[in-house]
């Protein structure tokens, strides 16, 4: 935000369109990063526990970023202004503290109840578990927070059970289906007109704001003291801009903040970021194989244990095909 706005009063912009730029470029895609994340199986690597941590945490954000932009417009005062943020954080720390309650003692009976009640077919389990996630992201709409928070903490309940590994599967199915319904509902936003109109500024924009963002988090990441490996694996994770920006660029649209080309701009920049979400996950490996070429990675202590192993089993093999060898010699 501050690196926006600094760079749109030095081009003679408004310093607080490029404010409201820097928030929209801040958030990236929880939705997507966490699919492929899960595909790739990095979840639980060290790097993709710090991508989760930083999601986490951008989404507990949202409500004090709504409640910034009527500040940003001047259609509220700076006093109106941060007691709208100061409730906002009341209500993200009670809710957080209700669902923390919950999920000690209400989450783990409805669970056993409903897999008591589906022991001959698991279709209500399913239903149960997608209305769960929908209730909580519900009430977090309700609440002015993100429905991202909600739905997130909802699955974090009941990550907290016993049947976290059995919901996992049931809906496994139906997480692919609304990731359709997902980057549908993206491609309905798209104003194909003008992105074959300015389809150099809009492809010269996603790319600015990829390599900026990637060089951003990685310093940012570098210097709480991750190696050069995690921190620009994060980079690039989050270098996309979140969906959530199109809650954003509508409610800064509808209180003119931003001009009409601005919007568009902004709304084709943020779906074509998260087009090329897939792209940067499948160059990972390349990168992580260029950075270890270049010795810019360390050569992680598994891969060195797994080389020595190598060694080792190829050496004991070498030994018995020579024992066979020499076997029949000497009877």
């Amino acid at each position: 935000m501050f690196l926006c706005g600094i760079s749109a009063t030095l081009c003679g912009g408004k310093t607080k369109e490029g404010v409201f730029v820097g928030v929209l470029l801040s958030m990236s895609s929880t939705a997507v990063v966490l699919k492929f994340l899960m595909e790739k199986n990095s979840i639980n690597a060290l790097h993709g526990q710090v991508t989760v941590g930083i999601l986490v945490l951008q989404d507990c954000a949202v409500g004090l970023l709504f409640a910034l932009l009527p500040i940003l417009s001047g259609a509220s005062g700076l006093l109106h202004g941060v007691a709208s943020m100061t409730k906002s954080l009341v209500l993200l720390i009670s809710f957080l503290g209700i669902l923390s309650i919950l999920s000690r003692t209400c989450v783990p009976w409805f669970l056993k109840l409903m897999i008591s009640l589906s022991s001959q077919t698991n279709e209500l389990y399913q239903l149960a578990a997608v209305a769960f996630c929908l209730l909580f992201a519900w009430c977090s709409d309700k609440l002015g927070l993100s429905l991202e928070l909600g739905s997130f903490a909802a699955g974090v309940m009941i990550s907290t059970t016993d049947l976290a590994q059995h919901t996992l599967e049931q809906i496994e199915p139906i997480r692919n289906l609304f990731a359709a319904l997902f980057l549908a509902s993206i491609g309905m936003l798209i104003n194909v007109h003008f992105l074959w109109n300015h389809v150099d500024i809009l492809l010269a924009a996603v790319i600015l704001v990829i390599t900026i963002k990637t060089f951003i988090v990685s310093i940012v990441v570098k210097g709480f003291g991750y190696n050069n490996k995690t921190s620009l694996l994060v980079g690039m994770s989050l270098a996309q801009i979140g969906e959530f920006a199109f809650v954003l660029l509508s409610r800064a649209s509808s209180i003119h903040l931003i001009e009409g080309k601005l919007y568009l701009l902004l709304l084709g920049t943020t779906a074509l970021s998260l087009v090329t979400t897939p792209l940067l996950f499948k160059m990972i490996p390349a990168v992580v194989h260029l950075g270890v070429l270049l010795r810019w990675f360390s050569v992680d202590s598994n891969q060195v244990e797994l080389g020595l192993k190598g060694e080792v089993l190829r050496i004991d093999s070498g030994k018995r095909i020579n024992l066979i060898i020499q076997g029949p010699h000497d009877s």
